[in-house]
Formats: structure tokens, sequence, C-alpha cells
């Protein structure tokens, strides 16, 4: 056996000390690096503790800004796996802030934080009318971000008078537990992602912590979890890193700009796989104008033209409503809440035209204004029955 050179002993000390010069943290994410971005043949994808390990690396900003910036693109050129996607919803699931568990019958929303930049979003009034009904809605978002720089659910929530941007993390807790509507707002309430957000923009692309976005529940406890999707391998990918972290609950949707909002101009396509199914999901695919709701696309113009359009859809009128009935009544149906399609969208049309969903923003609207929680004994407007989860 040969003995390593003078030579090559004094290029092994240098490197071993550049390396010891870096800290253990920083070497290590340097490791990572390389697994994922030296090419075809030597380059590899992570375990899931290794995505886990990074992301937690990044988050905790233990690695510099330039280690930050070549993991996240070397990550999108090699595109994620199930196994790294499902590591880095632990990391977010160690380092996020946790949503107390709640007894109603909760959806959980996963929609690009870019926003909305073509069509007017109806997620916000869709949680309206599902919080109406008695369902318990979590939202998740952040300000303006690449790539988009779209409009945002947090933006259109506080078009609503319901600004939820800058209440402190108890508070959330608090008023998701009595009214049952939270949203977290990653950079009031997730500092630690939030800091990848000028990482991003100086990258231009969307990293996998986008899909992730899309994915990941604040939630404690079990809800169906209800994701946006554009592409095929997304859906794939969704279905997978999800059950390996135990979410078998999953409602899939191809939504309009990949958020979750069925169209009423097209055919709306989802798969949905219910708690106990054992990995099998059910293809939906659906056509608004076979229920009276076909629709043509409403543009987003302006804010001001979008606060207006949803003022006149939560009074049952304007060029919102129909997308609005056809996706808070699927979402009925598919939440358990009515037993079939149409029935979720004769609840969902009953609750507007009753005015009941405009009562019941007024009601959130004014205890966030004055900062008093809702009374225990807040119920839902007379002549639709008690809560269906039974809270």
């Amino acid at each position: 056996m040969s003995t390593p050179s003078s030579r090559e002993a004094w290029t092994t000390q240098r490197r071993q000390q550049h390396g010891d010069a870096l800290g253990a943290d920083r070497r290590r994410c340097r490791e990572l690096i390389a697994a994922l971005g030296s090419g075809e043949r030597s380059g590899r994808a992570l375990s899931r503790a290794e995505a886990g390990e990074a992301l937690d690396l990044l988050l905790d900003g233990r690695c510099s800004d330039a280690q930050a910036g070549a993991f996240l693109i070397a990550h999108r050129l090699r595109r994620p796996e199930p196994q790294e996607l499902a590591g880095m919803l632990d990391s977010y699931g160690r380092r996020g802030p946790r949503l107390a568990a709640s007894p109603r019958r909760v959806l959980s929303f996963g929609v690009p934080f870019d926003g909305r930049s073509r069509s007017a979003p109806l997620l916000p009034l869709v949680a309206l009318l599902l919080v109406t009904a008695g369902v318990g809605v979590v939202l998740h978002g952040g300000g303006p971000m690449p790539v988009k720089y779209g409009f945002t659910t947090a933006e259109a929530l506080a078009a609503l008078d319901l600004d939820r941007r800058h209440i402190p993390w108890s508070a959330v807790n608090r008023h998701f537990a009595q009214e049952g509507l939270a949203l977290l707002h990653q950079p009031a309430h997730f500092p630690a992602a939030e800091r990848l957000v000028p990482l991003r923009e100086q990258i231009g692309k969307r990293p996998p912590v986008a899909t992730l976005e899309l994915l990941w529940s604040c939630h404690d406890g079990p809800h169906l979890q209800v994701s946006g999707f554009v592409h095929a391998p997304t859906e794939r990918l969704a279905r997978l890193a999800l059950a390996a972290t135990g979410q078998d609950e999953l409602l899939l949707i191809k939504g309009m700009e990949g958020g979750v909002e069925l169209p009423t101009n097209r055919v709306a396509i989802a798969s949905h796989r219910q708690r106990g199914a054992g990995g099998a999901s059910e293809r939906l695919i659906l056509r608004a104008r076979d229920h009276g709701l076909g629709a043509p696309e409403v543009p987003l113009e302006s804010l001001a033209q979008w606060r207006g359009q949803a003022r006149d859809a939560l009074a049952a009128s304007g060029p919102l409503v129909a997308g609005l009935i056809w996706n808070a009544g699927f979402l009925l149906w598919r939440a358990g809440i009515s037993e079939s399609l149409q029935a979720g969208l004769t609840l969902a049309e009953r609750l507007l035209e009753d005015g009941a969903v405009e009562q019941r923003r007024r009601q959130l609207a004014d205890a966030l204004a004055s900062g008093l929680d809702l009374t225990a004994g807040d119920t839902p407007p007379a002549g639709h029955g008690p809560d269906p989860a039974g809270c």
C-alpha cells in the first residue's frame, strides 16, 4: 500500500484547516450542497433526515447567505424528491409556530405565498363562508414576495376589515379557538422562514421551499389539508411527502394560478385522499356549468375593484358570487359537512342569501377591531342549525 507523499499530506492538512475555519455548521451545509449539486454522476438526493437538517441550518441562520442561496438553487435544479419534502416538513414542524388543535372540522389551506396576479381571489370569501358554517379554517401566507409579488391572502382579508397581519401568535390561537379562523402571516409569525425571502428575490426563481409552503400546516390537530398544484409531478410529490409525515387526509386541487380555487369556466380537477383510505385517492372531474354556476374568470384589476366585488359577493350578487358558491359548496361536501355536492351548493347559497356570511364578517371585524373576544356562546345565525362539528 502506498503512503501519501509529503505534498499530499500538506494539501490534506490545508483543506482540513480551511474546513475547520468554516465551523461545524457551515462545513455541514457545504457537504449537503455538494450532495445536491455535484451533477448527475456524483450528485444524489438527500435523505429525509438530511433534508430536514439542511432546512434547519437555513432557518436558524447557521449557514452563510451564499450557502443558503446555493442550496436553494441547487435543490430547484435537481428537483425535490418526496422524502426530501417530508424532511422539510419535519423542519417546519420543529421551527414554525403551532396552532392548538380545534374540536371543529378543520380545513388547512396551502396556496402560493407569492399571491395572485391575474384572477380575482375567492379563498378569503370561501373561508368566511366555511367559518359561518361552523368549519375551522387555517390560512397561511406572507407579504408580497417573488416571483409574482401578487395580491396576497393577508391583503385580501385586510380589505374585508379582517387585517390579521400584526396580531401576536397568542392572539391568533385565541381567535382560532373562539372564531374558527386563523391566518399565519409569515413576516410576523414565522420570521425564521421569512429570512429566506431576500434570497429568493435575488435568485428570481421558485425554490422547493415554495412547494413546501403549499403542503405545510401550522395546525397541530387532525385536519383536511387542501393544497393547490399546477403540474402533475407536483401532485404525486405532495401525496407521497404528506403520506410520509402521517397527513393521510389530503385534497389536491388544480386551481387557478396554482391555488385551491376551482374554475367556473372550464373543467375542474381534484383528488381527495380521505382518512383511512389506505393511500388511495378519489379523482374528481367537475364542471360548474352542470350546476348552473358556469361563469367567466374574473380578472384582478385593482385592490379597490376587488374589495367592491367581494362585498357584493357577500351580499349574494356580482361577478364573484358564482365562484364563491361553487368553491364553498364543493368544500362543504368534501369536508363532510354536506352529504353531497348539491347539498353543499345549496347550503352555501342559502348562507349568502340570508346574509349570514356578511353578518359573520362584521362580528369577526368588530372583535378584531375592539380586541375583545367573541362570547363563548357565539353560534351560527338562526335557521342554519348548530355547528356541524358539534362545538
